[in-house]
């Protein structure tokens, strides 16, 4: 069998990781031959040495080579140069492998097409959950399954923060300053922090179980800043962890997606994932509850990741780019209303005056929302006062109502906190 002539759009940490796999020994140094790479930069220092590599410092001339094969696109961005070199390859029939989650998530639909119209691929194992092969485990070993819900830790920054936040009881900001230091969050961290890069990462998936299109017009996303150590503290008490939950749940034809702060109950394996690791966890008819834990980044996982996939077009593997359980063709509607029926965890900020806890129990009582633990903490410096509570199973419309009459009243001196909570 011939090699693959692959051109690498893109030489940082997982571009150069990847021709590090090339020039080794393994499979891969087989199965390819780089015909051509492009980047930012050509003279910064690499660890492998790119000299005999033909240079593009356009990489949609890259693409447009007359004998390449594959173009591997590691820029990122959702659109700019790297979406035109994966349609310039795309339309002149090459395939292309990324790990490009914004691109897919915000233009999988257009690229999609694109490669059918050209009998042409797309390959991503490595947009989602770095060196976790559960791109491959819904497009191909359950493609056979109906996928009840997705849930998991999808992204390493947001889950090494509320880590260290458990471990030493320090604030947010202050955590997020030292994550930044060690090279753990980027400068601009606002995706990452703000479920955005989780949220990528969860339509690629939800597109693969359910619809056969990524929509991330409809997701409901909802970061970590608001998360205090008392939250934290208080989770721990009664039997959780607080993770940032990347979920896609199938009811009656309705899928909801969402990233948001949560409770996980002690017992569920994600709530055990500490740092920079990844989690999935995929509830699947008839073969039931499977959990993936792994590198979620890195050069390692993410170019394993890449290795992967082309090593799969070396053997001429095909498949339709989203197409898991969601070949059966049944229609389903994505929702981002309040339309969750789960338990809740709430934390209010309230002046220290009497009254106050009667007005909570009584305006619950009244929105047929109950009561199953509550705790009351100190007066902080500013002299309000956490009361957390948590609700039995209610709809989370019904909740909302309820704490927008609270919110009426003057001694609510914050908007609450409001977690589901998963068991």
């Amino acid at each position: 069998m011939k090699p693959l002539k692959i051109g690498v759009v893109g030489l940082g940490t997982v571009g150069a990781g990847l021709l590090e796999i090339a020039f080794g020994n393994g499979p891969l140094s087989k199965a390819v031959e780089i015909v051509g790479v492009s980047a930012r930069n050509k003279s910064r220092k690499r660890p492998v040495d790119i000299s005999n590599i033909p240079w593009f410092d356009d990489p949609v001339e890259l693409a447009k080579l007359s004998d390449l094969d594959v173009l591997v696109e590691l820029m990122g961005g959702a659109d700019g140069p790297a979406k035109v070199a994966v349609e310039t390859a795309l339309k002149a029939g090459k395939h292309v492998v990324t790990a490009n989650k914004a691109m897919l998530a915000e233009n999988g639909v257009a690229l999609a097409k694109l490669a059918a119209d050209n009998n042409a691929e797309i390959r991503y194992e490595a947009a989602v959950a770095g060196g976790i092969p559960v791109v491959k485990a819904l497009r191909e070993g359950l493609a056979a399954n109906k996928i009840k819900k997705i849930m998991g830790v999808m992204n390493g920054t947001s889950n090494y923060i509320l880590t260290e936040m458990d471990k030493t009881g320090r604030q947010f900001a202050d955590v997020l300053k030292d994550a930044q230091r060690l090279g753990l969050a980027e400068a601009d961290p606002t995706l990452d922090i703000n479920g955005g890069d989780a949220g990528h990462k969860l339509v690629i998936l939800s597109a693969i179980a359910y619809s056969g299109a990524p929509d991330f017009k409809n997701i409901t996303l909802e970061g970590i800043e608001e998360i205090e150590p008392v939250d934290l503290e208080s989770a721990k008490f009664l039997g959780y962890a607080v993770k940032l939950i990347a979920s896609s749940i199938y009811e009656n034809g309705v899928v909801r997606q969402s990233v948001r702060p949560s409770l996980v109950a002690h017992s569920n394996p994600i709530a055990q994932v500490d740092g920079a690791t990844n989690a999935v966890l995929i509830e699947a008819d008839p073969v039931g509850t499977l959990t993936f834990i792994g590198s979620g980044a890195g050069a390692g996982p993410t170019a394993s990741a890449v290795a992967s996939d082309l090593l799969d077009l070396y053997f001429e593997a095909k498949r339709p780019v989203f197409t898991g359980s969601s070949a059966t063709g049944e229609e389903v509607r994505f929702a981002t209303d309040l339309g969750l029926s789960s338990k809740f965890y709430v934390r209010f900020s309230v002046e220290d005056k009497p009254g106050v806890i009667a007005k909570i129990s009584d305006t619950l009582a009244r929105h047929q929302v109950s009561i199953e633990s509550f705790l009351q903490k100190p007066p902080r410096p500013n002299a309000s006062v956490a009361i957390i509570l948590t609700t039995q199973k209610c709809d989370e419309s019904t909740l909302h109502a309820a704490l927008d009459e609270l919110s009426n009243f003057s001694e609510f001196v914050e908007k609450p906190l409001i977690m589901p909570i998963f068991e």
